[in-house]
């Protein structure tokens, strides 16, 4: 049976929350890959919100099992809350459709005060615009070869031996900005309050996720953030700390990339951004501040208003070539209601040339202009659309001038926050 593997091909925001959680009833299995409690999901399922920053999107839909992967980097209290949370609006959730893999590194306190001390400290123009929450230097531990790990946490003379080499670390660190060194023991007795949490979840999820693709089940991979804020392809060093495009979801899960069967990339029909960074498209006039305010644009996380700006088709050509893009959700179609024009940017000047592509040289990023298109817009609601015939002929035109810029078809639809108000072109679990 086909697997999916779904990624923002954006900065992120795209609507992710919403197709995960549509696909899902497809899926046997959906697993978390790459990030941390950073990016936020937001599900509106029969009126019902569902807010989500860790747990994977198919956790409120019932008979799924749910996985965290060794990608992802975890925030034990923030777990239990967030499951907490989600108990209380009457979400079933046991060891039996939630697991999180045992190699899986944890977040600790130290991580989120490292974190905000450095973006406190940066000078203006170089903050990197982080959510304060200990990602970073979460993973920065774990290619460090000191992470604590959730396996370490069911035996306390390793976890002792974990603590000490991350300490080392971190205490250097932490007198070199004026901060006073961790306390060892409330640590360690931090971890064995919470160890009891996160524990009766622990799987090998490679194994579990091997055994279900060989007895056919079909697998989502849900990604978080977007391709652009990828470490390696993203707008570097405006980025997240983890690989965010495709090729993780097999590295994040412990499964070959042979089980990936169709990539989605979630694209939103505007452009938007949270925090620092270059933005060509970027709109500072009446036309950004109502795309803002139609499309609700705040961080789900972080309460932060979004940036935005015309659709650029540039980038979203960039990012389906580099995750291997099979066919695009296009979401929020209905915030471009009742515009007379809209533009797309189909290319930037730089330095007096037209170029196709993002440069990766920041420098050259922040001078790229946008060469815009201009299309007609469209006065008739396309909100709730659940077919083709339900779209004004000039969306019709939009949506495939899009496919055409970006290189790539669109498998989905999505015409407003509530699952079933969805198009389906392409099914991806399709064999």
């Amino acid at each position: 049976m086909a697997n999916v593997v779904v990624v923002g091909a954006q900065w992120g925001d795209e609507g992710k929350g919403k197709i995960v959680d549509w696909l899902s009833e497809r899926a046997d299995v959906i697993a978390r890959f790459q990030g941390g409690h950073n990016a936020g999901h937001t599900l509106v399922i029969d009126g019902k919100v569902y807010k989500l920053s860790l747990l994977p999107s198919g956790i409120v839909r019932g008979g799924k099992l749910s996985v965290i992967g060794n990608g992802v980097v975890l925030d034990p209290w923030h777990l239990e809350k967030e499951i907490a949370l989600l108990k209380s609006q009457g979400v079933e959730i046991n060891a039996d459709n939630l697991m999180i893999a045992e190699n899986t590194p944890l977040i600790l306190p130290v991580h989120g005060e490292l974190d905000r001390a450095r973006e406190e400290a940066a000078n203006p123009g170089t903050k990197i615009g982080t959510t304060g929450r200990g990602i970073g230097p979460a993973y920065e531990d774990k290619v460090g070869r000191r992470a604590i790990r959730v396996a370490d946490l069911a035996d306390r003379e390793t976890l002792e031996t974990r603590v000490d080499r991350l300490l080392v670390h971190h205490d250097a660190l932490r007198r070199g900005m004026g901060l006073e060194a961790v306390d060892r023991e409330a640590l360690l007795a931090q971890l064995e309050a919470i160890a009891p949490s996160v524990l009766q979840y622990a799987a090998p999820v490679w194994k579990v996720l091997a055994e279900k693709r060989k007895a056919g089940k079909r697998i989502l991979f849900e990604g978080a953030q977007g391709a652009l804020l990828d470490i390696d392809f993203g707008t570097y060093p405006f980025v997240t700390s983890s690989n965010v495009i495709a090729g993780q979801a097999a590295t994040g899960s412990g499964m070959g990339p042979g089980a990936i069967d169709f990539v989605l990339g979630i694209v939103k029909a505007y452009t938007t951004r949270v925090g620092e960074g270059p933005f060509p498209c970027e709109l500072d006039d009446a036309d950004g501040q109502r795309l803002g305010e139609r499309g609700h644009e705040f961080g789900t996380v972080t309460g932060r208003k979004r940036r935005c700006g015309w659709f650029d088709a540039v980038l979203v050509r960039q990012t389906c070539a580099t995750s291997g893009v099979s066919g695009i959700a296009f979401t929020k179609l209905d915030v471009l209601d009742g515009f007379e024009e809209l533009k797309i940017c189909v290319g930037y000047e730089l330095d007096g040339k037209r170029i196709d592509y993002l440069p990766t040289a920041s420098s050259q990023q922040a001078r790229c202009t946008p060469i815009y298109e201009t299309m007609p817009g469209w006065s008739q609601s396309t909100e709730g659309a659940r077919s083709w015939a339900d779209l004004p002929a000039e969306a019709i035109k939009y949506v495939r001038r899009v496919e055409e810029l970006i290189d790539c078809p669109v498998a989905l639809l999505s015409t407003s926050p509530e699952r079933e108000d969805t198009i389906l072109v392409t099914d991806p679990f399709s064999d």
